[in-house]
Parts: C-alpha cells; structure tokens; sequence
C-alpha cells in the first residue's frame, strides 16, 4: 500500500483504487459511532469532502473539543502524527488534521477490501 504524504497524493490514490464511496461510508459510520451528527454524502467530489471535513473538524476544535477528541480515538489517529502537527496557523493545523484522518480511513477501507477475503 502506498502511504501518501500529503491530501493531493492521497486523492489520486483513492481515485485510482475507486474507494472514494467507501471512505465517504467509513467516515459516516466512525462519526455515528463518535456520537458526531455529521454526513458526508456517498456522491461528494475529493475537494467538497476535504472541504467539508475541514469545517467539521474546525468547528468541533472550537466549539465541542470532547468529540473532537473523541472522533480522532474512534477513528484511531496515532498520538505521534497529531504531535507532529506544530503549525501556528489554525487552517493549515486543521488541513492536516483533515488529511490524518482521511488517510487513516483510506487505511482502514483499502484492508478491508484487500484482507478480507482472506
């Protein structure tokens, strides 16, 4: 598996293994499962739902710090990358809390699909 480095990578490579659908209903169910009513819908393009996710995650900072924390657990975020994240700029700190998590989904969807008919 390809390990991309930054959200423009990322989206070619979900494009590539067409698993943006997939991601999409992953990121719903972690939400619903993080008692966060958000959704995303099934037919979204890569930049409205890295759009939308950023406004997500920014108002959940902002607003409901407890899901927020909640959500990166669910979703299983590694401590190590969000420390890595030391931009005094809020935007580019959310863009790149936004990419740790759809990475980590694409993570989860792209074993999913690989293992499980192992």
């Amino acid at each position: 598996m390809l390990k991309p480095q930054n959200s423009l990578e990322l989206f070619k490579t979900i494009e590539a293994e067409q698993l943006l659908e997939k991601i999409v209903e992953q990121l719903n169910k972690d939400f619903q499962l993080a008692n966060i009513n958000e959704h995303f819908i099934n037919t979204i393009s890569p930049n409205s739902l890295k759009n939308e996710l950023d406004a997500v995650v920014l108002d959940l900072i902002s607003n409901k710090y407890d899901d927020y924390l909640n959500l990166l657990y669910r979703i299983d975020i590694p401590e190590k990358d969000l420390a890595l994240i030391k931009d005094d700029k809020l935007t580019i700190a959310i863009e790149q809390i936004s990419f740790l998590i759809l990475k980590r989904e694409f993570q989860k969807v792209w074993l999913k699909k690989n293992y499980n008919s192992l």
